[in-house]
């Protein structure tokens, strides 16, 4: 159990706010926090690791974090910019982190990565990166894995792929996590509870509650174009689910489109 009374004075998007969050959030639950610029969302998760002080407290499991430094809290942390040793290859960056041969093996076989175990990082694309970096975050089994938008350099095939291999290590190791996300189809693939944080303060809800509170549009890749009739019909990814949506002529492999989903739709 993770529990959390904080409080921290931050300037916001719309000026001076307070981070005001107390809540708790159970053992292997996938929190999604959401939120506009400038909310707090990433203050709070560099908090959790002890990154940056706050007022209150954080326990775990009954143990205080209050003055636990980052190293001593049993956190992986998965940042945007991959932060791993570049001089280094893929299995030694997460040897780096712990001596065990056995985990790192499993988590490359997870992530699909094995082949690649023996190359130095500034040969990997930064779909390879990510995933290296998702793999180093998991090597000490955390108890807390804080991710702040994982998927935002990578693009929506590579998106997709991540996103099944992050369901894949949840469900295996049962991980408490909260991923900070701008994207809907994340938190729809991924998500228990969503976290959805205004001015500094958390509203709870279901990505189900979410969908079915008004209309959303997405922007999606274009997969595959069919033409049957008059009809040109594309394929495109939501939430690791296909979906086909009508599209005029000159819609190609590739394009993005922008498409508007119902609750009823999914």
């Amino acid at each position: 159990m993770l529990t959390i009374e904080i409080e921290k004075k931050l300037h916001g998007s719309k000026g001076e706010m307070k981070l005001l969050v107390n809540t708790t959030v159970k053992q292997g639950e996938f929190i999604a926090l959401m939120g506009e610029s400038g909310a707090g969302k990433t203050t709070l998760i560099r908090v959790l690791a002890g990154l940056e002080k706050a007022k209150g407290s954080i326990t775990v499991d009954g143990v205080s974090w209050d003055d636990m430094p980052p190293q001593k809290r049993e956190i992986g942390f998965v940042f945007q910019d991959y932060a791993l040793f570049e001089h280094m290859s893929v299995e030694e960056n997460l040897l780096f982190v712990k001596k065990d041969k056995l985990l790192a093996q499993k988590l490359l076989e997870i992530t699909e990565l094995t082949a690649l175990k023996k190359r130095n990082i500034q040969t990997l694309s930064g779909g390879q990166k990510q995933r290296v970096g998702l793999c180093r975050a998991m090597m000490n089994k955390p108890k807390l894995l804080l991710m702040d938008e994982p998927f935002s350099a990578l693009d929506a095939a590579m998106q997709t792929k991540l996103q099944s291999e992050i369901k894949q290590l949840h469900q295996t190791f049962g991980t408490t996590t909260i991923m900070v996300s701008h994207n809907i189809s994340e938190v729809y693939a991924l998500a228990s509870r969503i976290w959805i944080m205004e001015q500094g303060k958390i509203v709870e809800d279901t990505p189900s509650k979410l969908l079915a509170h008004k209309k959303n549009r997405y922007s999606v890749k274009v997969l595959k174009i069919a033409s049957t009739s008059n009809q040109l019909t594309a394929t495109v990814s939501f939430a690791e689910e296909l979906l086909e949506v009508e599209v005029e002529d000159g819609v190609k492999v590739g394009d993005t489109l922008e498409i508007t989903l119902h609750p009823q739709m999914i």
